[in-house]
């Protein structure tokens, strides 16, 4: 009995160093690579895509620099891989990227079942439906019988079935690996209806050759909560990913902003002192440099700003905070404190 329990206790040991020995190894490599490898979406405006010159921007974007500014200072030190969402999550736990950041829902069996962690959610979605005009209907529940374009290797598929099935309905369903076959088999008549997040319905309407054509429906049929995500067992690289969004809400909340981030270093109120690290060790905490949420707001700015650049009513997806709004905004979006 004696020799069971050591034989445990040395088990318990060297899991426990390995788990030691991981948790700083993404951060290393990162590191000792000179940048951040996250993995991004193959083209979905306001979110992730490239333009003709093969520059990236969008939301998602903007958290994979947000990432770099916060580990070297430097937004630049980031490199975008594309990918499909069949590929998405084979590519993260392969390692050749370090971040997931692709408008991907977190649900149970993929935060569970993977070997992934959803780190936050910086993006509240729903699934929804988009129709041209021309067919005359105005809402979800008169589209029984029609063909419906999606992505292989989604929830959409799933939610799709679950919905008509809730509503006696009959559909077909006509999927495509890649984001842009979609778009073109929708834009050319092969399906009546294209489904997947709101978000994207918005995004990917500015891609057909007549967008003012089509509507999207009002019907919200899902929870899709949208956020990073990393490879489990690395809690410092975790962290390092809540923390860089917790760090950009707060600073909103706080009014702290990329314009102004210089002149509140001198402020008196103590959350933005730690914030900004002229108060405190924060940093240390996650093997970052005291200085990491100011790195962050000075590259990239807070979170309102973000969205604001990328999706907000101001850009070509005029899409309203709605449910994104800070907690005391009457949105969802809520950063713990750091203290």
């Amino acid at each position: 009995m004696k020799r069971r329990i050591l034989s445990v206790i040395a088990g318990t040991a060297v899991l426990s160093l390995a788990a030691g020995a991981a948790s700083a190894a993404t951060l290393d490599d990162v590191k000792s690579k000179d940048s951040v490898q996250c993995g991004v979406s193959q083209g979905l405006p306001g979110f992730s895509n490239p333009d003709q010159d093969g520059n990236w921007t969008g939301l998602d974007v903007d958290f994979c620099r947000a990432v770099a500014a916060a580990i070297f200072g430097d937004p630049s030190k980031v490199k975008f891989t594309p990918l499909s969402a069949k590929e998405r999550f084979t590519a993260l736990q392969s390692g050749d990227v370090d971040v997931l950041s692709r408008n991907t829902t977190w649900t149970m069996s993929r935060d569970t079942a993977l070997g992934l962690n959803f780190s936050v959610v910086n993006y509240y979605d729903g699934q929804g439906f988009m129709v041209r005009k021309d067919l005359g209907v105005n809402s979800a529940l008169e589209l029984s019988g029609a063909s419906i374009c999606t992505n292989t290797g989604t929830t959409t598929e799933l939610n799709v079935a679950d919905y008509f099935r809730a509503n006696n309905m009959e559909y077909e369903l006509v999927a495509f690996e890649k984001a842009d076959e979609v778009v073109a088999a929708y834009d050319a008549g092969r399906c009546d209806v294209y489904t997947t997040d709101q978000s994207g319905l918005y995004a990917q309407r500015l891609k057909l050759t007549d967008p003012g054509a089509h509507i999207v429906l009002p019907e919200i049929i899902s929870k899709e909560p949208l956020g990073p995500v990393v490879r489990q067992g690395d809690d410092q690289w975790l962290n390092i990913i809540k923390w860089t969004h917790f760090a950009m809400l707060n600073a909103e909340e706080l009014g702290v902003t990329q314009a102004n981030v210089d002149e509140m270093k001198s402020s008196d109120n103590p959350s933005v002192k730690r914030l900004l690290g002229t108060e405190g060790e924060f940093g240390g905490a996650i093997g970052l440099g005291n200085d990491w949420a100011y790195n962050i707001i000075k590259a990239v700015g807070n979170y309102g700003e973000t969205f604001d650049r990328n999706v907000g009513p101001d850009t070509p997806l005029a899409i309203s905070r709605g449910v994104n709004a800070q907690w005391n905004q009457g949105g969802l979006q809520y950063g713990p404190p750091i203290r």
